[in-house]
């Protein structure tokens, strides 16, 4: 995959949609305060539309906004389930290292509690990388077809994802985050100024970001 090429379309699609487009730069910083119209977006510039779209037709904006944050947030309920029966699991056997009253007991001692922790901490982080690719693919599934229901289809994600490599994907998104997180990191070390232009530039990260995603769905084509 190429990731350079990836960058640099990003840039030059977000460069176009924003540069000398103050209106809708402005209705875009709007919308990331109302974020549900951002999100609805987020599905245009998602569905291959180029160059990117206009902010109008808000209704179906917000309609799609709220389709595609319920999509997210489905995906997410796996790992908060994992998550609450993990911390359970740490501190069952830790509770039975000792019985109030009674001193020490014979069951599982603080060392299990850790080993648990650790096993799970390291099957939490794999199942988070592997939702967060499946939730990626399934949003801009869901945005090039509009049905919602596209957007479960797991075993076509699935085969996305494998025709692309999973590996491949995930350095995308790897590199992704690191652009991202070091233009941030800079603007906000810029006194005062940078977090204005971090808020004012919102927009362009998020349209950015979209497109990115987008180009890696587009390097495989997709199954019916």
């Amino acid at each position: 995959m190429d990731y350079i090429r990836l960058l640099s379309d990003s840039f030059d699609y977000t460069k176009e949609a924003l540069w000398g487009r103050w209106v809708r730069w402005l209705l875009l910083l709007i919308s990331v305060v109302i974020f549900p119209f951002i999100y609805g977006y987020s599905v245009r510039v998602m569905s291959g539309t180029k160059p990117a779209p206009e902010a109008e037709g808000w209704i179906g904006l917000f309609v799609d906004g709220i389709k595609l944050l319920i999509i997210t947030v489905v995906y997410t309920i796996p790992i908060w389930i994992f998550a609450a029966v993990g911390f359970a699991a740490y501190f069952i056997p830790v509770s039975m290292t000792t019985t109030p009253g009674t001193g020490t007991s014979s069951g599982l001692g603080p060392e299990t509690g850790i080993f648990v922790l650790l096993a799970l901490l390291i099957i939490f982080i794999v199942l988070a990388i592997v939702i967060g690719i499946l939730s990626t693919f399934a949003m801009v599934r869901f945005s090039r077809t509009g049905r919602m229901g596209e957007a479960f289809r797991f075993r076509t994600l699935l085969a996305h994802i494998g025709s692309i490599g999973w590996l491949d994907v995930f350095i995308a998104l790897v590199v992704l985050t690191v652009v991202l997180a070091v233009v941030e990191l800079v603007l906000i070390l810029v006194p005062i100024l940078g977090v204005i232009l971090l808020l004012l530039l919102m927009p362009a990260f998020i349209i950015f970001t979209y497109r990115y995603i987008a180009l890696i769905y587009e390097s495989a084509p997709a199954p019916a």
